[in-house]
């Protein structure tokens, strides 16, 4: 039964709890790490939307690298009862409400596609916090799930904490983008490295410390 949150962030203590979970040692940053959040069959329903609504990546803050994050996305449809249960359960994962989160998005890595070095959070002095922040906020809490695992490459490396996770089909990510102070955390700054053959499928949820929308 997926339980009702109505908690603003997450408590790393309960996440620790999880049956399966992996928490990885670091002092700079709050990461997890569960194998088969997914199951197989889930994870190609939502390759097949994904590969079907994909479009161009952008981010905020254009830095003037034009192949800074070379993906593409897809923003998946909540109205979807697939990924609704799945939204649902990533609710009841981090323990959020889910009024907090952002709508799951999709990524797609072919042969050669990054996402350099960033962060999940948006720069308090970027040209783009208060297009992207006035109302829900910063982002809190990412949730990322690897939906298949390509040939080669693909991984996500997390530079300041010396920490690289393979991609593993179904395999969930957590990890906290906020410092005790509530400021955000430059340690959690990520690459999504290229794939070197095949494909990379991903799914990506957000938390924000205000309710979405």
């Amino acid at each position: 039964m997926i339980a009702i949150h109505t908690a603003i962030d997450a408590d790393p203590a309960r996440m620790a709890a999880h049956p399966r979970i992996q928490k990885v040692p670091s002092k700079e940053l709050a990461l997890f790490i569960q194998r088969a959040f997914l199951t197989p069959g889930e994870c190609a329903a939502l390759i097949e939307r994904i590969d079907a609504n994909r479009r161009p990546s952008t981010i905020a803050d254009p830095n003037g690298d034009g192949y800074f994050r070379t993906s593409e996305t897809c923003d998946l449809d909540h109205a979807d009862p697939l990924v609704a249960q799945i939204d649902a359960r990533l609710d009841d994962f981090v323990g959020i409400a889910s009024a907090h989160g952002e709508p799951i998005q999709g990524q797609r890595y072919d042969v050669g596609q990054e996402f350099k070095a960033h962060t999940d959070y948006f720069d308090p002095k970027g040209a783009d916090y208060a297009r992207f922040c006035s109302v829900a906020g910063n982002r809190t809490w990412t949730l990322m799930i690897y939906l298949d695992e390509p040939a080669a490459g693909g991984a996500t490396r997390f530079t300041k904490i010396g920490k690289t996770v393979q991609p593993e089909t179904g395999k969930l990510l957590a990890w906290n983008n906020r410092l005790p102070s509530a400021d955000p955390n430059p340690a959690s700054i990520h690459h999504g490295m290229k794939v070197r053959s095949g494909v990379k499928h991903v799914i990506t949820k957000w938390y924000r410390e205000r309710p979405w929308g």
